[in-house]
């Protein structure tokens, strides 16, 4: 392989694969970028075997070729280097890399070792523009479970229909649900693992206009002319959740969502070990009260429009918070639906999103 490259372009392609290698060290040769000619471009490849990941970029070809390479070292030499042009060589599976001031060996592997992405040849089902993908996703990435106990859990359901996907999340503790519009050919219910979720969320912000989005059997894939992330999808059932969010409150409050988020972090200093603060609303003010035997304790208001009865409810501030900062609207709702019943925060005029949070008992 012999080829020219700009090295912004390079950089650019390097950061949207690299990511994805972890060091592995039952398969070094995950922990390579693979390189290669392909129709008169670069691609970049990368996989840790769940989520894989090619990048496209124009060069000039005088000889085609290819090779694995060590993708910390590479990242590295190239985000340092600041010559506008590269050129980078191939022989017996060592990468040359010359420009105006550098010229560099690195030591690479036999391509032929480097695991095969799968490609899926099935029809685009759905487009979205990357931006909107990445809002949607961010805005129910905290309620994914950390924990691999309940794979299903693990990961943000997605269903596609009508133009539209509906994105939910949940850890039992709480419950994340986001609707996003789509344009959609076919309808499809799935499970993305959250290592997927967050690799497309750190992906979108670099990326303009629309992904494509395919789906075949147990593998999903997220594409434009210049990049492609192809992801295995969950095996399993998604909990029927719906029957989870509240049809009805017994009381409601409207309130300013930064002068609420500041006092809930104020009150969240004077937490337990358990992370609990209390909120007790009144017809005029929301109270928020937290109390420890080692720190002292704090009570602090915030204003509140309610409607109908007082209540209070003691919560982890810390999910309080993660549901507050993914509302799109100056002021929230707040929903009591009763004493052992989640609490619901929702967007003051976006019935979009709602999230969920399990009250701690007293």
């Amino acid at each position: 392989m012999k080829i020219t490259i700009n090295q912004k372009n390079l950089k650019q392609a390097i950061n949207l694969t690299e990511k994805v290698v972890a060091r592995n060290t039952a398969l070094p040769i995950l922990n390579n970028i693979l390189l290669k000619t392909e129709n008169g471009r670069l691609k970049l490849s990368a996989t840790n075997l769940e989520v894989g990941i090619t990048a496209l970029i124009g060069v000039k070809i005088d000889e085609v070729g290819e090779v694995a390479v060590p993708a910390r070292i590479f990242s590295d030499f190239i985000s340092n280097i600041t010559d506008e042009k590269i050129t980078l060589t191939t022989k017996n599976n060592t990468l040359t890399i010359n420009s105006e001031h550098y010229k560099t060996q690195i030591l690479g592997f036999d391509p032929k070792d480097f695991p095969i992405i799968p490609k899926i040849k099935t029809p685009v089902i759905a487009t979205i523009p990357a931006k909107n993908l990445k809002k949607g996703l961010l805005t129910v990435l905290d309620s994914v479970a950390v924990s691999e106990t309940r794979p299903e859990l693990a990961g943000v359901f997605v269903q596609i229909k009508n133009n539209q996907a509906t994105l939910a999340s949940t850890d039992i503790f709480r419950l994340t649900e986001t609707v996003v519009p789509f344009k959609n050919s076919e309808s499809v219910s799935l499970i993305l693992p959250r290592n997927t979720i967050t690799e497309l969320i750190r992906i979108s912000g670099d990326l303009s206009g629309e992904l494509q989005i395919k789906y075949s059997d147990n593998q999903v894939s997220f594409s434009n002319d210049d990049f492609e992330l192809v992801s295995r999808v969950v095996d399993g059932t998604f909990p029927d959740y719906k029957k989870v969010i509240p049809d009805k409150f017994l009381s409601r409050a409207l309130i300013k969502k930064e002068e609420l988020e500041k006092n809930i972090r104020l009150a969240g200093l004077f937490s337990s070990h358990i992370s609990d603060i209390k909120l007790m609303c009144g017809e005029q003010n929301l109270k928020i009260v937290a109390k420890n035997s080692d720190k002292g304790e704090i009570e602090t208001v915030v204003p509140a429009v309610l409607k109908n009865d007082p209540f209070e409810v003691s919560l982890n501030y810390h999910y309080l918070l993660d549901g507050l900062k993914n509302m799109p609207t100056d002021d929230v709702i707040i929903e009591f639906t009763g004493a052992g019943s989640p609490l619901v925060i929702r967007p003051s005029n976006d019935h979009k999103t709602v999230y969920l949070i399990m009250p701690l008992r007293s």
